[in-house]
């Protein structure tokens, strides 16, 4: 049996080492597509690139797992059932959950490494991408004039390039707009051509130009003049424009300003944070609704629900709210009392409406914000355990369909990856909006999935033909679909011939 087991682990950890690695290139390859704007054109070395790509392959890995697991599952198992070799275990009288048992000791320690990773490693890569990728954003795109167009990237300046040599890098029929002191279009420049070259701290725009004209417009000193406008124009075989420029260099940004964001904590961190939000979140609830022009009991309601830990707080006595009958005192008012009591009380209520209105956007962008800890808590448990769910998914799928490699697995796998990935979505944004409750949300793809790994498992440990066509044959003729079952089998035949 030790040598039955050592085979299994053999075939399996190859596949998942291989689909591991390949999952990981192809979810950074996603992670340069959404990126690659930020990254065009800044000058970075490549060791600040080489430092990105290092923190984003940290950030993949939480969602490689499950997807590893799941395609080498699927490949191992669908090798074996593929080759017959499942049929020799099971003729010799070794279960299929025998023969699992080594593989789902690997897929525990592979999920409890993964919550590992994601509560105690990730946090801290999270804060170091973050601060760089913030840092990359705000760092000055290197200056590329491009034809035709207007580039406004040195201070004070507006060139426009008519034509660009690529070889020798000549810039032909320049036109630059002069307004470093802080004037209109008072001072052009016309050249036939020039070059434009940075420095190397990146500090200075040396531009040089060649056979042009300056034309200045000069601002008299006495008003009587002003309707001159005197003009000169000063030709020129060689200009050199000296500007200096800011904000070329790199500039990393202080961890310490990203530190408190949701991604960037563990679950300890999480859980004081959220108590702290929560507290911040009933103090403003309880301000806001205090500004609202309400009767005292209505107060005192509000009051125990914001201030749970309050033990002086008030409970209404049973009864109190009902103690005093309005409508009886309201009749025996006079017409222009009643009159005056219902205008005042539409002028309370439409204050109030537009105080709700207006509080209202705030508490729910505050809830939301709030929400993004609490997920962030479920989320470290969740892609755990999908782990080992994919196992119970991929290893008993893979006994079923017998297809080994990287053809029929791979399909299958990336179907079900995104059918995971579109439940725990709906969950996660009906969670974060608080139509279902953070529970519910975060496991609901969990409690989907669940039940179909449990399922296939009996099915494919029980020699279900639940991949055969004379079973789904049978079911359409005990429901009255016949036709159907005729096209499938004449279908069936025609292949066999």
């Amino acid at each position: 049996m030790k040598r039955l087991h050592l085979y299994v682990i053999k075939s399996f950890l190859g596949p998942f080492f291989m689909t591991f690695f390949i999952v990981v290139f192809v979810l950074l390859m996603q992670f340069l597509w959404r990126y690659v704007d930020d990254l065009v054109g800044k000058g970075l070395s490549l060791s600040i690139l080489g430092e990105m790509f290092f923190y984003a392959s940290f950030g993949v890995l939480p969602y490689a797992f499950p997807l590893a697991m799941l395609l080498a599952s699927i490949m191992t198992f669908g090798s074996l059932g593929e080759n017959y070799e499942l049929v020799a275990m099971k003729s010799a009288g070794i279960s299929l959950f025998r023969i699992m048992r080594p593989l789902i000791v690997i897929a525990a320690v592979i999920a409890f490494l993964a919550f590992y990773f994601s509560n105690n490693i990730l946090p801290k890569t999270n804060l170091k991408f973050t601060t760089l990728m913030v840092s990359v954003k705000q760092q000055r795109p290197e200056l590329v004039l491009q034809e035709g167009v207007f580039t406004n990237e040195i201070d004070g300046y507006n060139i426009k390039v008519g034509r660009k040599d690529k070889k020798t890098n000549v810039l032909y029929d320049l036109l630059i707009y002069d307004h470093t002191k802080n004037s209109l279009n008072e001072s052009v420049t016309v050249a036939d051509s020039g070059y434009l070259k940075i420095t190397e701290d990146k500090k200075y725009m040396v531009l040089t130009l060649f056979n042009g004209v300056n034309y200045t417009e000069q601002r008299p000193k006495e008003r009587r003049e002003q309707a001159k406008r005197p003009f000169r124009r000063d030709k020129f075989e060689e200009q050199t424009i000296r500007v200096r420029v800011n904000n070329f260099d790199f500039n990393r940004k202080d961890e310490g300003i990203y530190k408190n964001m949701y991604r960037m904590l563990n679950i300890n961190q999480l859980n004081l944070m959220s108590d702290t939000l929560y507290g911040q979140f009933y103090e403003q609830v309880r301000n806001y609704l205090f500004q609202i022009d309400i009767n005292p009991t209505i107060a005192r309601h509000v009051h125990n629900h914001t201030v749970p830990h309050d033990s002086l707080k008030q409970k209404p006595l049973p009864g109190a709210d009902s103690t005093f009958v309005v409508e009886n005192y309201f009749e025996t008012l006079d017409k222009w009392v009643k009159a005056e009591i219902a205008m005042t009380a539409l002028d309370k209520a439409r204050s109030n409406m537009q105080n709700l209105n207006l509080y209202q956007g705030q508490i729910t962008a505050r809830k939301r914000h709030i929400n993004k800890y609490d997920m962030e808590k479920h989320r470290k448990f969740t892609l755990s355990v999908a782990v080992f769910i994919f196992f119970f998914v991929g290893a008993p799928l893979g006994a079923i369909i017998r297809k080994g490699g990287l053809g029929m697995p791979v399909v299958v796998s990336i179907l079900l990856f995104i059918a995971y990935y579109i439940v725990s979505m709906t969950g996660e944004k009906s969670a974060r909006e608080d139509i279902w409750q953070m529970i519910t949300g975060m496991w609901f793809s969990t409690f989907i999935f669940l039940p179909i790994g449990v399922w296939l498992s009996y099915m494919a440990g029980t020699d279900s033909a639940i991949m055969s066509a004379e079973t789904y044959i049978k079911l359409l003729n005990k429901v009255g679909l016949s036709g159907i079952a005729k096209m499938i089998k004449k279908n069936k035949v025609g292949k066999k011939e």
